[in-house]
């Protein structure tokens, strides 16, 4: 996700991760990597001290990551999920599929790129699945392009719950 200064929609659940997320990052792993760092350095050589630079790298990467949060916490265009409704498939929902053999029931809720956790069932809005269900509703059937090709799916249902965590 670039860092640049669109408006980027969550849900308050995912917001409020992003918010968890972002505060153990400074107040748990950052504190816990510079003692890392420190402790590295008492070792002596820096040039061949793989510890040190393990420590430096993930340094790097969390100092990375508090930035993106930051950023797209102050840019989160937070939608009340709880505010809305309808038939048609929009952001927020959460959406019950049959795959077209009628062998699997599926659900995902549609959430932020920043949100999205497959193993949770929250897909991107960006995502393939996401953009072939925008827009329709409960009786449709989309089509959805996947790695193993073209799958067919019924839509079920369409709720409009706020995430239980």
């Amino acid at each position: 996700m670039a860092l640049t200064g669109e408006r980027i929609p969550m849900t308050l659940g995912g917001v409020s991760r992003l918010k968890e997320e972002l505060k153990r990052l400074k107040t748990v792993e950052r504190p816990q990597n510079v003692r890392d760092i420190e402790e590295a350095r008492a070792h002596g050589d820096l040039s061949e001290n793989a510890e040190y630079h393990a420590a430096k790298e993930r340094q790097s990467f969390i100092d990375g990551r508090i930035k993106l949060l930051e950023d797209a916490i102050s840019r989160a265009n937070v939608i009340d999920v709880g505010k809305l409704g309808g038939d048609h498939v929009k952001f927020g929902a959460t959406v019950v599929l049959e795959d077209a053999d009628g062998e699997a029931v599926i659900r995902y809720r549609i959430v932020g790129e920043l949100e999205a956790d497959l193993k949770r069932g929250r897909i991107s809005v960006t995502s393939p699945m996401a953009r072939a269900l925008i827009g329709r509703e409960v009786g449709d059937t989309v089509t959805v392009q996947a790695p193993v090709g073209a799958r067919e799916y019924e839509i079920l249902q369409v709720l409009w719950i706020e995430d239980p965590e």
